[in-house]
C-alpha cells in the first residue's frame, strides 16, 4: 500500500515541483492551496504525512497546525512546514506550533524527498505491504 502525503501549498510552482517529485519516489501526493481546504482534506484521506506551507490563503499555517492538533483523529499525522521563512527563530517557532519539522524553501530537488520522508514511521512508500 503506498503512503499518502499531504501537501498544503497555494504557490503553484512549489507545488508541482514537490507533487513531481513525492509522485517519482512512488508516494501518493493528495494537495491543497488553502489551510482550510487542507484540514478537511486531511480529515478525508488520513494521510502519513502532511507538508505545510506557513503563508497560506484563508488561514495561516500555525493556525492550520493547531487546528489538526486538536482534533484527535488528526493529531498523530506528522506534520513538516515547508516554508521561505528562514530568519532566526523562524524553525523554533514552527516546531512550538506543532510541526515535527521544518524544510527551508526555495527546495533542493536533490535531498527533498528524503528531508521530507525521514518523518514517516520508516520512511518507505510501501510500509506494511508484504514483500
Amino acid at each position: 500500500m503506498k503512503r499518502t502525503i499531504l501537501v498544503i501549498e497555494d504557490n503553484e510552482q512549489n507545488l508541482y515541483l514537490v507533487n513531481f517529485l513525492l509522485s517519482k519516489a512512488a508516494y501518493d501526493v493528495v494537495a491543497a492551496r488553502d489551510g482550510r481546504e487542507g484540514i478537511e482534506l486531511a480529515a478525508r484521506v488520513m494521510p502519513d504525512l502532511i507538508l505545510l506551507d506557513i503563508q497560506l490563503p484563508v488561514m495561516s499555517g500555525y493556525e492550520v497546525v493547531a487546528e489538526l492538533k486538536r482534533d484527535p483523529a488528526l493529531a498523530e499525522i506528522p506534520v513538516v512546514a515547508v516554508t521561505s521563512y528562514a530568519m532566526a527563530g523562524d524553525r523554533e517557532r514552527v516546531l512550538s506550533a506543532g510541526c515535527v519539522g521544518y524544510i527551508e524553501k526555495p527546495i533542493d530537488p536533490e535531498t527533498f524527498v528524503a528531508e521530507a520522508t525521514q518523518y514517516l514511521l520508516d520512511g518507505s512508500p510501501d510500509a506494511g505491504e508484504a514483500p
